[in-house]
């Protein structure tokens, strides 16, 4: 296992591993995970990404969760960078990593950069690394591999497991973001990513979930004042992801390519919506309890956004 070997090759060496075996299948205790003590943990069934971190964070009490897909590859300085960049800004309650795709010189991901639909995507991607290559503020980590304070979890609560799949990274960033918490993007915290290993890169599921999932952040994180323009956003989205069908480029030509007919599109979007009708009573609870912890003004909320957005064109090409 290549995670595994790479978390052994860590120059900082005062951690402990917990890996949540979530395929219910017992493979990874049976495995060389089992022979090498790290403590396992397996739900019985798959409880999701959020759900399985949450599992993994209450059998430790360490003051720091670093957090990392089965399929990133840490490099031997990894944690010791995260770790510095920790206890140098007492005020970052988030840390991301410079997560390569795997073999190459260029970025999965530099932090996390959100839309005005509150669609999410990976700051820096398909770009050169060297070109990200300084320390800085960002809006908030990639989950693949990423460093989160204790203190803020304790604070701010952990991921929300009604997510499933994809976006609880940035559901939990904006919520710490609200509460006051920064987040600190360290290059020298190199990972390298197999980009999309467990449910693949353009999937019906992946689809699923991020259109649905994108819609929860909204409700849940995006003031009053910035909730008007989704609609619009989203609408803009869905026309450059058809131009972008058209012109062969972007998960949804992927998604195309992979045989998937445009009306398994449209009725995944429908399903989204729905999705966020169902929830709405409870996105709603949520809501209200992010802002009872809000420490920033919705106008310095928005803003933030602005600092760290990304364009709904850019979104529907990557």
């Amino acid at each position: 296992m290549e995670c595994l070997d790479a978390l052994e090759r860590q120059t900082y060496r005062g951690f402990e591993v917990v890996i949540v075996d979530n395929s219910a299948a017992g493979q990874v205790r049976s495995g060389a995970a089992g022979r090498r003590g790290a403590k396992i943990l397996e739900p019985g069934r798959n409880v999701g990404f959020g759900a399985a971190i949450n599992l993994a964070f209450g059998q430790s009490g360490a003051p720091y969760l670093a957090v990392l897909n089965d399929d990133a590859v840490p490099r031997p300085g990894w944690l010791a960078a995260l770790v510095a960049a920790a206890e140098a800004h007492p005020d970052a309650g988030m840390f991301a990593s410079q997560v390569r795709f795997f073999g190459e010189e260029h970025l999965d991901s530099a932090g996390i950069v959100i839309a005005r639909d509150g669609s999410s995507k990976q700051r820096g991607h398909l770009f050169p690394a060297a070109e990200f290559d300084h320390e800085e503020e960002v809006l908030l980590p990639s989950g693949s591999a990423a460093l989160y304070r204790r203190s803020m979890l304790d604070a701010v609560g952990l991921f929300d497991e009604d997510f499933f799949l994809y976006c609880e990274d940035t559901d939990l960033g904006l919520r710490a973001r609200w509460a006051g918490w920064k987040c600190v993007y360290v290059p020298e915290a190199m990972v390298d990513h197999h980009y999309s290993h467990s449910a693949g890169r353009a999937s019906r599921l992946k689809a699923y979930y991020v259109e649905r999932n994108r819609l929860f952040v909204v409700a849940k994180n995006f003031p009053a004042r910035a909730l008007w323009v989704v609609p619009f956003a989203t609408l803009a989205r869905y026309w450059w992801h058809m131009r972008s069908i058209a012109l062969g480029r972007g998960t949804a030509a992927q998604f195309r390519r992979e045989g998937n007919s445009a009306a398994a599109l449209a009725l995944i979007a429908v399903r989204a919506h729905w999705g966020l009708v169902r929830h709405a009573g409870l996105l709603w609870r949520k809501r209200g309890e992010i802002r009872s912890r809000a420490k920033l003004s919705a106008g310095a909320f928005v803003r933030l956004l602005r600092a760290h957005a990304i364009r709904t064109r850019r979104v529907a090409e990557l």
